[in-house]
């Protein structure tokens, strides 16, 4: 059989895993994934997965030191091409490799831009506390594996509160609940030195505090990133 190459290159926003040393075979596609920024310096520890519209099969990995992976897929498939954007599995677009009989290898290029603020969905505390319930622990966990990839990364835990309340008492609230959710990632491995909080008690709404609705979205954490 004949051995060729196709160069693909997509702009697309974050990825995933070792690479190896692999050969192209009968079946599967030997795929080369490299990660990128808008500078178009590798990245490292970003996770990238491949999802098979025929199987529902998901093949991924997270890049290496260089930005790059190295995995095999099956030809003559469509896949949704997902990112991880901190705590959120994102789809990107459609990928199909061709159904050849030759060995095929193909190139992937991921130009990554995480956003700058990121809001946590599914962090919740106790009402008026700094306790966070059980229904926090999924997206925390999931922000933990994913600061563990990140080698240079240092984000911002930010407290934010309703308007409800005096403004010192806000501050206070919102500190204590970024701090609880530092400590949280603390124990699940993730370095301190990577990690600020700091609570903005009530400023900086993203919706108006006059319905039940906006201030519930007011009371939120986000991911700041100090250093990518």
């Amino acid at each position: 059989m004949n051995k060729y190459f196709i160069a693909l290159a997509f702009i697309f926003f974050t990825s995933y895993s070792q690479a190896q040393e692999l050969e192209p075979t009968d079946d599967d596609a030997l795929l080369k994934v490299s990660v990128i920024n808008m500078e178009n310096k590798p990245l490292g520890g970003e996770k990238v997965s491949f999802v098979s519209e025929k199987t529902k099969k998901v093949y991924g990995g997270t890049t290496d030191t260089n930005g790059k992976f190295e995995l095999l897929v099956p030809k003559g498939c469509t896949y949704d091409v997902r990112y991880k954007q901190f705590t959120t599995d994102t789809s990107y677009k459609k990928y199909t490799l061709p159904a050849t009989t030759d060995l095929l290898t193909a190139s992937f290029v991921l130009r990554v831009q995480l956003p700058k603020t990121f809001t946590l969905r599914n962090v919740f505390f106790e009402t008026g506390k700094a306790t966070l319930t059980m229904e926090s622990d999924k997206e925390l966990n999931e922000l933990a594996e994913f600061m563990h990839y990140q080698k240079t990364m240092v984000i911002e835990v930010a407290g934010y509160t309703d308007n409800v309340g005096n403004d010192s008492d806000n501050q206070k609230l919102s500190q204590a609940r970024a701090d609880a959710v530092k400590s949280y990632l603390i124990k699940k491995g993730v370095a301190a030195n990577k990690m600020e909080a700091k609570g903005y008690g009530s400023s900086n709404p993203v919706a108006p505090n006059d319905t039940p609705a906006g201030k519930q979205q007011n009371r939120r954490t986000e991911i700041h990133i100090l250093k990518p």
